[in-house]
């Protein structure tokens, strides 16, 4: 059977088998080397009100969020983009 990447989709190499994690909107189970962490910054105040503290000088906290999405969660949701099968192929330059 054909397969569109070299890798198969995964970091993995020759390292066997690897643990699973959850998706953090769907539930389904992927490999670690295959799951997309996106990490976001909430703030606990308002914008507005946010603004008016920060020119007063107050510090804000504000939450770092984790989240493990699923490769069709990360699409769904715009985080990674459908390549075409052209760019599939090319090896990134690091």
């Amino acid at each position: 059977m054909p397969f569109k990447r070299k890798n198969r989709g995964r970091r993995k190499g020759d390292k066997g088998s690897e643990g699973t994690v959850q998706c953090d909107n769907c539930g389904a189970f992927v490999p670690r080397s295959k799951i997309q962490r996106v990490t976001t910054r909430v703030s606990l105040v308002r914008g507005d009100l946010a603004r008016e503290l920060k020119q007063m000088g107050a510090y804000i906290a504000e939450n770092v969020v984790v989240k493990n999405l699923c490769i069709s969660c990360a699409i769904h949701y715009g985080v990674l983009k459908v390549r075409s099968r052209e760019e599939r192929k090319q090896k990134p330059f690091i």
